[in-house]
């Protein structure tokens, strides 16, 4: 049962109360940060909670056993200390939050409603939405390997054993001409096949995006090289922005061996049955005598 401290629960059973609501956020980084819905600022635990910042949360859903606890937080970024940047540079992806009810004339008045961490975060103009998961999230996380045809590595990590640093795996391109907000020419990656840096990751090294990184799409070799990324960069991208291109892997068995020479390496299992298998039936003119599937 959840212990209430008695002046708050005397708040809670009159007419006319003085309480808010604080969320305290933790990021993965160490930065903590304090946050109200009171139009003072809140200070206990040593933090303070700062009001005006657009913040606004949902009910929490609660329930017994195992299931996942879930609530929301929106807002607008409003809060200096919330930049827009440093949501889509993931900082607070998997950040510690906990909502608390405050007696704002008496702070030491309190009772923790939730703790979780970030989960998904959803950006729109000017604003977000937040989704806080409970404890017990951690328990609906696989565990263990995956057994499927393709590789569960990903490619260049220590499973994986590709060293991704140098040599033809990794390139230094420039963009010569912007073609849309996903699609632009680049200079610097001649040499490479067809399609060589498609699913591959890229990290721009100068420019607006500096710092941030994007999946490549598609890449299409010839006199006029383009790159075509998955989604549009954070910020516009312009002539002259510099970019390092690492290249991609579909995790099959054939790109591993004939491309990155790496299938002793290889986390998946391409000789395993289909789903069409389970419902073959045997036929007359096929040999059964036990032996491989595959010749």
């Amino acid at each position: 049962m959840r212990e209430i401290d008695e002046g708050l629960a005397r708040q809670l059973a009159s007419e006319t109360t003085t309480l808010c609501r604080c969320w305290r956020v933790r990021r993965r980084d160490g930065a903590e940060m304090g946050f109200t819905d009171h139009d003072r600022t809140v200070r206990f635990m040593g933090l303070d909670h700062e009001p005006g910042t657009g913040f606004q949360g949902s009910e929490i859903e609660s329930s017994l056993g195992l299931s996942v606890d879930n609530a929301e937080v929106a807002g607008a970024l409003r809060s200096d200390r919330i930049a827009e940047a440093d949501v889509a540079a993931g900082l607070y992806d998997g950040a510690a939050i906990e909502q608390w009810l405050v007696d704002w004339r008496v702070p030491s008045r309190r009772m923790k409603l939730f703790a979780g961490t970030a989960g998904e975060i959803r950006r729109g103009a000017g604003g977000f939405e937040m989704e806080v998961l409970g404890v017990s999230e951690a328990l609906n996380r696989p565990m263990g390997r995956s057994f499927q045809r393709l590789c569960d590595a990903e490619v260049g990590d220590a499973r994986c054993g590709v060293e991704l640093g140098g040599g033809a795996f990794r390139r230094d391109a420039e963009v010569v001409r912007v073609l849309d907000a996903r699609r632009f020419e680049v200079s610097g990656i001649d040499g490479r096949p067809d399609g060589w840096f498609s699913l591959g990751r890229l990290e721009w090294t100068s420019g607006a995006n500096d710092g941030r990184t994007a999946t490549v799409q598609a890449h299409r070799a010839g006199p006029i090289v383009v790159l075509e990324l998955w989604h549009a960069a954070e910020r516009p991208v312009a002539v002259g922005d510099g970019a390092r291109v690492f290249a991609g892997c579909d995790k099959s068995a054939g790109t591993c061996q004939a491309k990155f020479g790496n299938f002793l390496n290889f986390r998946g299992f391409p000789l395993m049955p289909g789903e069409d298998w389970l419902t073959a039936w045997p036929r007359e003119d096929e040999a059964h005598d036990g032996g491989s599937l595959f010749r």
